[in-house]
């Protein structure tokens, strides 16, 4: 599968993250991580996102994103939760973070419908 389109902006979203959105966003993921423990490939999404953001950088190095083996309905849920997060979150950084993680969904919803 060729890179996404929207790795560029996943890039500037993790990178505008401030200390505080940070610590937001390392929280998410905990959660995430927690409510996943028994889904493998859901827990090495959260993984994948949490070492993004210890990075401040997408993680290209790591190989494919697990997001990629995510089955329909994990995909689906992923989006929903992450969309609600960027709708409902007061940090702006952290909602443009979560808008970014939905673009990469999206992306790999489309990938999976074809």
């Amino acid at each position: 599968m060729p890179p996404d389109h929207h790795s560029e902006y996943l890039a500037r979203a993790l990178a505008a993250l401030t200390p505080e959105g940070h610590a937001r966003v390392d929280q998410l993921l905990d959660q995430l991580a927690e409510a996943v423990t028994d889904r493998e490939w859901l827990l090495r999404f959260a993984k994948a996102r949490r070492a993004e953001a210890d990075l401040g950088r997408p993680d290209s190095a790591s190989g494919a994103d697990p997001g990629r083996m995510l089955s329909r309905d994990e995909l689906y849920a992923l989006l929903a939760g992450f969309k609600t997060i960027r709708d409902e979150e007061p940090l702006d950084d952290v909602a443009d973070w979560a808008n970014a993680v939905v673009a990469l969904l999206e992306d790999e919803k489309a990938a999976l419908l074809d």
